[in-house]
C-alpha cells in the first residue's frame, strides 16, 4: 500500500532576506513534522540559502513601495495562478502584503480545502494610525481575511497583544487565532557577553529607515554628547534603498564622520556588535512585529533603550531590562539614554535581567514548535482552539 502523500505547506512572503532571516526555523520545524515546504518570494541574494535547506524556492516578482490598485491586480492574478498549479495543503501568508493580497487571490482561485494561516508581523503606522488610510487598510485587511475563508478553520498569527486589540476592534465574529510572540532566536547561537570596557556605547541594529528612528537616536546621542557624556553610537544595518523610507547613503556616512558615532552598514554576525556596545537601542517611530534585533540584544545580556511602541515593549519591559521612551521624541530618548549611560549599575542590572525575558519564550525552538503545532491541527479534523487572547 504506497504512503499517504505528504502534506504540502507554502509560504508566501515579499522577500528572500526577510524570509532567511526570520522564518528558517519555523519552515525546519514544519519540514521535520512532515511537510514538503515551499516559499513563493522575491528572490535576490538569499534564494540559495533558502533552497540549500530543501526548500522549493518560486520567484514571485514583488514591488516594493507599490500598493496601488494595478500593480495589486496584478500581483493576486499571478498568485491566483500559483495557488491553482500548487494547490498547497497550507498557506501561510506572511505579514499585511502578502496576508491581503493573497487572500483574494485564493479567492479569485477557488481552492476550498486549502487551508491559510496569515501572520501579520506587526501592523506598523500603516494600519495602526487613526488617519483614513490606515482605516482604509484595515477594512481591506479583514476583507481579504474573510476572502480566504479564515471562518473555516484557518489561523491568524498576531505577535503582540497590541496588535491583537486592534484587529478584534469592531470585528464582529473573531477568527480562531494565535498570539505567538515573535519569529524566534537562537539561544545557542546568542549567549550573554561580558559588559565591553572603555566609553559606554549603544548601538541600533536595523535596516536604515527613517521610520526605525534611526534621525531620532542620531539627535538623541547629539545632546548627550553635547551635555558632556561621552556615549558613543554604533548604527549597524543596510539603508534599503528600495524602501521609500530609506535613509541616504549620503546622509549616513556624513552622521559618520561626526565625533563619537559610526556607521558599520550591514553586519553579518550582531554579536560584534553587541561585544562593542553595553545598550541596545530600537528607536522605531511606529508598531513593530516583536523586533528580531531586541531579541538577539536581550540574549547577549544588554539592557534596552527602546520606544515606547506596540512591539517593542514585548521584549523591553521598562524597569525589568529596559528603559522606554516616547517615539518621535529625541530629547526625551536622550534623557534616557544618559541615565543609563551614567549609571553603571542600572545598566548591569538590566543588562541581567535581559536574557530571562526572552528564554524561552522567545528562543526558536518554542517558536518554532508552536507554528508546528499550528499546522499540524490544521491538518486534522480537530478544530483550532482559541488560545492566548483569541481576537
Amino acid at each position: 500500500m504506497p504512503d499517504a502523500p505528504r502534506p504540502t505547506l507554502l509560504f508566501v512572503v515579499t522577500e528572500d532576506w526577510y524570509f532567511r532571516s526570520h522564518r528558517l526555523p519555523t519552515a525546519r520545524a514544519a519540514r521535520d513534522a512532515g511537510f514538503d515546504v515551499a516559499v513563493a518570494c522575491r528572490v535576490a541574494k538569499d534564494g540559495p540559502a533558502i533552497a540549500a535547506e530543501g526548500f522549493r524556492v518560486i520567484p514571485l516578482p514583488w514591488r516594493r513601495g507599490s500598493f496601488n490598485p494595478l500593480s495589486a491586480l496584478g500581483d493576486i492574478r499571478r498568485l491566483a495562478r500559483l495557488y491553482r498549479r500548487e494547490r498547497p495543503t497550507i498557506i501561510h501568508h506572511i505579514a499585511v502584503k502578502p496576508t491581503v493580497l493573497g487572500g483574494f487571490a485564493l479567492f479569485l482561485a477557488g481552492l476550498r480545502d486549502t487551508r491559510v494561516v496569515a501572520t501579520l508581523a506587526g501592523l506598523g503606522l500603516g494600519l495602526s494610525g487613526t488617519g483614513t488610510k490606515a482605516a482604509l487598510g484595515r477594512v481591506l485587511l479583514r476583507l481579504a481575511l474573510n476572502a480566504a475563508g479564515w471562518r473555516r478553520g484557518q489561523a491568524l498569527v498576531v505577535q503582540n497583544g497590541d496588535d491583537a486589540a486592534l484587529l478584534a476592534a469592531g470585528w464582529p465574529r473573531p477568527p480562531a487565532s494565535r498570539l505567538i510572540r515573535g519569529s524566534g532566536v537562537d539561544l545557542t547561537h546568542y549567549e550573554e557577553l561580558a559588559e565591553p570596557l572603555g566609553p559606554v556605547t549603544c548601538a541600533q541594529v536595523s535596516r536604515m529607515l527613517t521610520l526605525k528612528g534611526v534621525e531620532d537616536l542620531v539627535a538623541a546621542v547629539r545632546l548627550v554628547r553635547a551635555q558632556g557624556t561621552d556615549l558613543r553610537l554604533i548604527l549597524a544595518g543596510a539603508p534599503d534603498t528600495d524602501s521609500p523610507a530609506a535613509i541616504p547613503r549620503a546622509t549616513l556616512n556624513a552622521w559618520a564622520a561626526e565625533p563619537g558615532i559610526e556607521w558599520l552598514g550591514a553586519v553579518s554576525d550582531v554579536r560584534t556588535v553587541w561585544a562593542r556596545a553595553s545598550i541596545a537601542v530600537l528607536a522605531s517611530r511606529g508598531g513593530e512585529g516583536v523586533p528580531k534585533s531586541l531579541l538577539e540584544a536581550a540574549a547577549c545580556g544588554r539592557a534596552i533603550v527602546a520606544t515606547d511602541v506596540p512591539g517593542s515593549r514585548e521584549v523591553a519591559v521598562e524597569g525589568r531590562n529596559a528603559l522606554l521612551a516616547p517615539p518621535r521624541d529625541p530629547v526625551a530618548l536622550a534623557a534616557v539614554l544618559a541615565r543609563l549611560a551614567q549609571d553603571a549599575a542600572l545598566r548591569r542590572r538590566l543588562g541581567r535581567a535581559s536574557r530571562g525575558v526572552v528564554d524561552p519564550e522567545f528562543g526558536e525552538a518554542e517558536v518554532g514548535r508552536r507554528m508546528r503545532d499550528l499546522y499540524l491541527g490544521l491538518v486534522t479534523p480537530v478544530p483550532i482552539p482559541h488560545r492566548d487572547g483569541g481576537l
